[in-house]
């Protein structure tokens, strides 16, 4: 049993000008004609026109009654299980023998070398290989001239002691235990 799939569109109106075409009875006629042509040409046929009621809104709590025009097309269903036809592939006429297995020789192993290391063999080295002990002694001369900007009257030696600009060691503030007198 074949199926079909439908369409339903308002039908026209009002009429539609063409060449030729006179009166209001001809130019509906005409619509009409374009209406059932532009939908066979994809497939679409006519089945019936029908009359149906539409409640729709009337103001603001109030309901009428429309009778609305449609016109009715259906179509065989292109999904249908009649109409797939799988493309079916040859049957194999001579299947091959299997492959011949052989079996292969593992290769041999190669020796890898055993580097013997320290364990701390170059962990402090520079990436370079070289000493920058001079870049060692540098920050505390940087550090002492921004020291010096900063707070008048204090030097850090190299033995990072801070000494006042007079040459006496300065002394460090006590810091007590007690919570309430550190303020």
């Amino acid at each position: 049993m074949p199926r079909y799939e439908y369409k339903v569109v308002p039908a026209p109106t009002k009429g539609l000008k063409g060449k030729n075409v006179k009166g209001s009875e001809a130019r509906f006629s005409h619509a009409i004609q374009e209406l059932m042509n532009g939908l066979s040409g994809y497939g679409w046929e006519y089945l019936r026109a029908e009359t149906l009621p539409s409640t729709e809104r009337a103001g603001l709590t109030g309901s009428t009654k429309e009778w609305r025009n449609i016109l009715v097309f259906r179509r065989p269903r292109e999904t249908d299980a009649a109409a797939f036809q799988p493309e079916l592939l040859p049957a194999p006429s001579d299947i091959p023998p299997d492959p011949k297995v052989t079996r292969r020789e593992p290769p041999a192993p190669n020796p890898i070398p055993v580097k013997t290391v320290t364990p701390y063999e170059g962990l402090f080295d520079d990436e370079h290989d070289e000493d920058d002990a001079a870049d060692v002694e540098t920050p505390p001369e940087m550090l002492n001239a921004l020291a010096s900007r900063r707070k008048p009257g204090l030097v850090i030696s190299q033995d990072h002691s801070a000494t006042s600009a007079s040459g006496a060691p300065e002394e460090q503030p006590a810091i007590s235990e007690d919570p309430d007198t550190q303020r």
